[in-house]
């Protein structure tokens, strides 16, 4: 009897420790507005022969809701080239921040708490930059979102995958609404689906057959024929139309219900 209670006390013990070092490992708190998605594997939704069949996801830290209009307006009041009225041409196109009253003025088109949108790839960078923080990756995203409320491998829970499908075969109302209504994820992560698109930081990269910085070229194969063979989920249209969007755009494109929201690195600087 004392020997069984030798080992209970020294598994909890153990058990104790390990917690205590994985949450050093983890690094501070996740800093306000943000909640830390633990690491873990991703199968992803194309590949090539070559190609490993999972990738590895470090923890990452990634913001509760997507930025919110009345959040790019603090931006833009503190970096002028920002604002509708002076921003290049070659960082945005002629609809950046169309939903607005004005360059600081989002007015009665939009809600202060709903997520911004209009904004390119570059604005969106800036903005991320600009907090210390940076936008997440495909893999880092794709991860998040894949959970459920109550499970971290959402694909394996029949509602979620309805209500996902339901999303992305319903159009996007022209006034939207307030970010949080959907309630959180696994993760503690919230309208990671429901609410609008979102920016990642290699979008373009999406369906790149080599390296991103020299190949501008589609993979057709990955989509159809027997190329669609590696794919890991033919029956996951969400997943299909997110990978197919991401590769038709361009960095200064803006889109009404294309918004975005950031994500940090456990070591600083990254």
């Amino acid at each position: 009897m004392r020997r069984l209670f030798i080992k209970s006390f020294v598994a909890v013990l153990l058990g104790g420790l390990c917690s205590v070092a994985v949450a050093q490992t983890a690094g501070k708190p996740a800093p306000m507005s943000m909640v830390l998605v633990p690491g873990g594997e991703l199968t992803p939704l194309f590949r090539a022969e070559q190609d490993p069949k999972v990738v590895k996801v470090e923890p990452f830290y990634l913001e509760v809701f997507p930025v919110s209009n009345s959040e790019f307006l603090e931006f833009v009041r503190a970096h002028p080239k920002w604002r509708r009225s002076e921003v290049k041409r070659i960082f945005a196109d002629s609809d950046y921040l169309k939903a607005w009253a004005g360059d600081l003025e989002p007015g009665s088109g939009v809600l202060s708490n709903a997520p911004v949108t209009y904004v390119s790839w570059f604005a969106a960078k800036a903005y991320a930059s600009w907090k210390g923080k940076r936008l997440p990756s495909t893999a880092e995203w794709e991860y998040a979102a894949n959970a459920s409320a109550t499970r971290p491998d959402g694909e394996k829970d029949p509602e979620f995958v309805r209500k996902v499908q339901d999303w992305y075969s319903t159009a996007s109302p022209m006034l939207l609404p307030a970010v949080g209504l959907s309630g959180t994820n696994f993760f503690g992560v919230c309208d990671l689906h429901g609410l609008v698109w979102e920016w990642v930081a290699d979008f373009n990269t999406t369906m790149v057959t080599g390296d991103a910085r020299g190949d501008t070229g589609l993979d057709r194969q990955l989509f159809c024929a027997g190329g669609s063979q590696n794919a890991k989920d033919r029956n996951n249209f969400p997943a299909y139309m997110r990978y197919g969007f991401r590769s038709s755009l361009k960095a200064s494109y803006t889109v009404h219900n294309l918004g975005f929201r950031c994500a940090q690195s456990l070591k600083e600087g990254q």
